[in-house]
Order: structure tokens, then C-alpha cells, then sequence
């Protein structure tokens, strides 16, 4: 696990700094104590971290759920709340016992592409305020319309008047300073590869709020800080632990949100595996039943001493993949520093300005919601784009859920007007002989329903083996399929796996791009 420490540990370091602020804004927006987003958090970090079968996934609260949270906080009270999320967490472990993991695989890549661009945009016009000084909304409030009847525009154009001299410099400096390692200094020496400008960001923006907080015109507010509880002493550090009280269990509300946790917490997981295993420079594939049942684990636990539920989180596993993180490590190290932190520095970490904590997202945002996706999805033509925008559109005028829905609605459309025009489906023959060849015929028609079961067929193939892949027959390809092809042709190469693609042009073996072939196909077929 430690082989890529010299990766993972300047990643963890990132992750940490995402983290902090989401675990306290993520808590504060469902209406939690602020130290029970920290303690899913650690829980997310340690724990899940260990047993779950991700390399580049970071689990943590998630904004997703606050308003499930929130409700549940306000009907039932926080101790009978955490006897939900402990029964939560044992259901995912059912699910996971189940094999339900499969579900994930059956959300179309358009769909899983739109909630990380739509996250990103999120996140960059929910840090506009916090970039600028103004901070009315807790961090993590990521839905459109927020309980003050304000929404995200308006909150933004009051941004305009509400500008905070200090803060503000200090954001353009840190965006500066990051914009400057990751395109030339990274590029100048190990020293700036190790030493990652995020954190150099955070001691810049620390050292300035020191020297600038006797100046009227550049000094930084307190509530422009970071907030982490204080504790005088180890008893007052153990007092803000909470422990759910196991006389409601009999409660049928409790039960009721309970299941709502397990659904939703399950399914945003499966979400941002699959998203992750697609940002995922080497192509691994995530073992979704056991994420469930490592979520589920970590949800026991953060329930029994206070914590909010916990998922897999796109926006720190995203930060973890672009900052160099290559295994679980850096996951765990990030949660131990958010333990440590607390215990130990908590006053040092309330003179980090939210401002510079803002710049950071900044580009974790724009890297998930770079201009040249909607140009590439575009091109991919309608049945690809459709789903993407929609998806896009309503995470980012409604919620994370609602888009994600809205967008297997709108893509499950797109592939039965597909399917009404040819009704084929998915066709494999497996035949193993004695030197080490096997073919695959794909069928007429073939689409993200067949996604989970290509998927699995490509993961057996044995090293050092002979993959004959066979499309004449087939006369429409899922973007989603090529993109598998694509991601395995990775996988074939450590595997030393040979492919002969036979397709109506010709025989071409070990293609150097699928969707660069498949590109080229006739309108009529492959």
C-alpha cells in the first residue's frame, strides 16, 4: 500500500485541506454538530478507506444527503437519528452480502459524465462567494434553492456589495500560486512534485491572515475562517462524541429513514465508483460489493459515536486523482491528519481563510467541468449529449439526485427509441481452446444494458491470452461499450492480453484507439 507513498502523500495532504471545510459545511447544512461531519469524516478516511476495494476513492459525509439529514434530525432528534444511520449501515451490508453492487453499472456513461461536470460547475459557483469574503450559506450547501429563499445567482450577485478586500487578495494569490506549480513549477524539479501548491497555498494564505489581522482594510473576518471545535482537554474532547439511543429502534420512522439512508447512500457511492474508475489514470475496476459493504461498515461506526452518514464523495476521490494519489494510502493518511488535526492543532487550522480553501475547489471544479467536454459530447451526437446536458442542467438547477434521475430518464429514452428500431441484444460466445484463445461475438445492437456483463467478461480474461474480438455482425455500438474497449485496451497491455478485432473492414490487431477506429465506422455499421 505504501509503495507510492512519494504520490499518495502529497495527495492526502490535498484531500485534506477539500475535506476539512466540506466535513464542517456538509454537518452545519444538515443541521448536525459541526464534530459529527469530522467524525464521518475520519470514519470515511480510516476506516472505509482500509476495506474498501478502491485505490483513488475517498470516503467522507456527503452533500447528497443533508436534506434527508436534516429532515430526519428535526423529526426524530440527533441520538434516535444515529440509531438510523447504524441500521443504515447494516443494510448496505446487506445489499452488499445481496451482490446489489451491479446496480452502478447499469447508469450510462453520458449520465455519470454529467453529475461530474455538473458537480464541478457546483462547485466553482458555490465558492464564488467564499473566493470573494462572503459567507452567508454554510459550505456543502450544494443545492440550487437554499432554506433562506435565496438561490445560488442571487447569492452571487450579493457577492458584488459584500466583497472582503483581504480575503479576495488572498484567493488571487493562492490561484495564483496553484495555477503556477501545476504549469511550471511542478515541471521544474521533484521538490515541487512533492511539495504540492495547495499546501503552500494554505501557509501562504495562514501567514497572511497573522500579518494582516491588526489592518483595517485587509484583515480577514472570523467568519471567513475555518471553524473547527476547540477542546480545553482530553475530557472535553471526548464529550463532543454522541451515541445513539437504542430504545427508538422499535420507532417505524426510525426504520423508515434508515432504509432512505442505505438507498441513497448505496447508490451515490455506485455513482462515484463508476466515476472514479473513468478519472482513474489505470483504468482499475472498483469490486462494488465490497464498497458496499466497507460503506456499510463505516456508517455502523460513525453512527455509534456521532457521526452523519457516509458515501464515496466525487469531489475529494477527483481532488485525490489530480493531485497524483495512486492507492488507498493516501485515503487513510488523509484521515489521520484529519484526526490528528483536531486533536492536536485545531487552533492553527482556524486561521486557514475559507478564500484560499475557495481557490483550491476552483480548480478541482474547472477539471471536472472543463469547455472542451461539452464540445466532445456534442460531437458524439444526440443520443450521447442529451443525457449529458440534461444531467448537467438539473444538478445544477435542482440537486445532485434529481439530476442523476432526470438523466437515466432521458438516457433510458434515448436507447429504447434505439431499441425500437433494433431489438437485438448483447450475444457472447466464450471459447476457451488450448492455445489460449477466446472469442467474442457482440450482437446487433448493443448498448449500456450489456455495459455490467462486457465489463465482467473482459475482467476474467486470463494473463498472457489471446482475445479474438469479433463486430461484423453489429450494427450499433454504445459510446459506453467503445469506452470499455477503450479503458481495457489499458488493462490487455499490463496483462500482456493480445486483441485481433475483426470487424467488416478488415482485421487490425491490437488497435491503438477504439474510439478513434470506431469513429471512422460507416452510418450502417461497424
Amino acid at each position: 500500500m505504501f509503495k507510492y507513498i512519494k504520490n499518495d502523500l502529497p495527495a492526502s495532504i490535498v484531500v485534506f485541506f477539500v475535506a476539512l471545510p466540506l466535513c464542517l459545511g456538509i454537518a452545519l447544512a444538515s443541521g448536525a454538530p459541526l464534530f459529527s461531519g469530522l467524525i464521518a469524516g475520519i470514519v470515511g478516511g480510516i476506516m472505509v478507506g482500509a476495506l474498501s476495494g478502491s485505490q483513488i476513492g475517498v470516503s467522507g459525509p456527503a452533500a447528497g444527503l443533508a436534506a434527508i439529514v436534516l429532515a430526519a434530525i428535526a423529526t426524530l432528534g440527533y441520538e434516535n437519528f444515529l440509531v438510523a444511520v447504524v441500521l443504515g449501515g447494516a443494510i448496505q451490508l446487506l445489499f452488499g452480502i445481496l451482490r446489489l453492487g451491479i446496480i452502478g453499472y447499469y447508469f450510462p456513461s453520458s449520465v455519470i459524465k454529467g453529475m461530474l461536470t455538473g458537480i464541478g460547475i457546483i462547485i466553482i459557483l458555490k465558492q464564488i462567494p467564499h473566493f470573494f469574503g462572503y459567507d452567508p450559506d454554510p459550505e456543502g450547501d450544494f443545492a440550487f434553492f437554499q432554506v433562506d429563499g435565496k438561490n445560488t445567482f442571487s447569492e452571487i450577485l450579493e457577492t458584488v456589495n459584500n466583497i472582503s478586500p483581504g480575503a479576495t487578495l488572498i484567493a488571487l494569490i493562492g490561484l495564483g500560486i496553484l495555477l503556477l506549480w501545476s504549469n511550471v513549477l511542478s515541471k521544474k524539479g521533484k521538490f515541487f512534485q512533492l511539495v504540492q501548491g495547495p499546501l503552500v497555498a494554505v501557509v501562504i494564505g495562514i501567514l497572511f491572515y497573522v500579518f494582516t489581522k491588526n489592518n483595517e482594510t485587509l484583515a480577514i473576518s472570523a467568519d471567513h475562517l475555518v471553524n473547527v471545535p476547540v477542546p480545553e482537554d482530553a475530557s472535553s474532547f471526548l464529550a463532543q462524541f454522541s451515541f445513539p439511543n437504542f430504545a427508538a429502534i422499535t420507532n417505524p420512522a426510525v426504520w423508515l429513514t434508515a432504509f432512505t439512508i442505505a438507498l441513497v447512500a448505496s447508490l451515490e457511492t455506485l455513482l462515484c465508483v463508476e466515476a472514479t474508475d473513468k478519472l482513474d489514470p489505470e483504468k482499475r475496476v472498483t469490486p462494488t460489493n465490497r464498497e458496499l459493504l466497507a460503506q456499510g461498515t463505516g456508517n455502523i461506526v460513525s453512527g455509534l459515536i456521532g457521526g452523519i452518514p457516509i458515501t464515496q464523495v466525487i469531489v475529494r476521490s477527483s481532488a485525490n486523482i489530480q493531485s497524483g494519489g495512486k492507492t488507498k494510502a493516501s485515503a487513510i493518511i488523509h484521515g489521520f491528519f484529519l484526526l490528528i488535526s483536531v486533536m492536536l492543532i485545531p487552533r492553527l487550522l482556524n486561521m486557514i481563510p475559507l478564500s484560499v480553501l475557495a481557490a483550491i475547489l476552483f480548480i478541482v471544479g474547472y477539471k471536472l467541468a472543463k469547455p472542451k467536454l461539452f464540445k466532445t459530447m456534442y460531437q458524439l451526437g444526440w443520443k450521447q449529449f442529451l443525457p449529458f446536458i440534461t444531467t448537467v442542467l438539473v444538478i445544477v438547477f435542482k440537486d445532485l439526485l434529481w439530476g442523476i434521475g432526470i438523466g437515466l430518464a432521458v438516457g433510458i429514452a434515448v436507447i429504447l427509441i434505439k431499441s425500437y428500431q433494433n431489438s437485438h441484444f448483447l450475444h457472447i460466445e466464450g471459447e476457451d481452446v488450448d492455445d489460449g484463445k477466446i472469442k467474442m461475438t457482440l450482437a446487433e445492437e448493443v448498448t449500456f444494458f450489456n455495459k455490467g456483463a462486457i465489463l465482467k467478461e473482459l475482467d476474467k480474461l486470463p494473463e498472457n491470452s489471446y482475445l479474438e474480438l469479433d463486430v461484423t455482425k453489429t450494427r450499433y455500438l454504445d459510446n459506453d461499450i467503445i469506452e470499455i474497449l477503450e479503458d481495457f485496451s489499458t488493462k490487455a497491455k499490463n496483462k500482456n492480453i493480445n486483441i485481433k478485432l475483426i470487424s467488416e473492414r478488415g482485421i487490425v490487431e491490437n488497435p491503438p484507439s477504439y474510439i478513434e477506429f470506431f469513429k471512422l465506422r460507416p452510418k450502417t455499421s461497424v
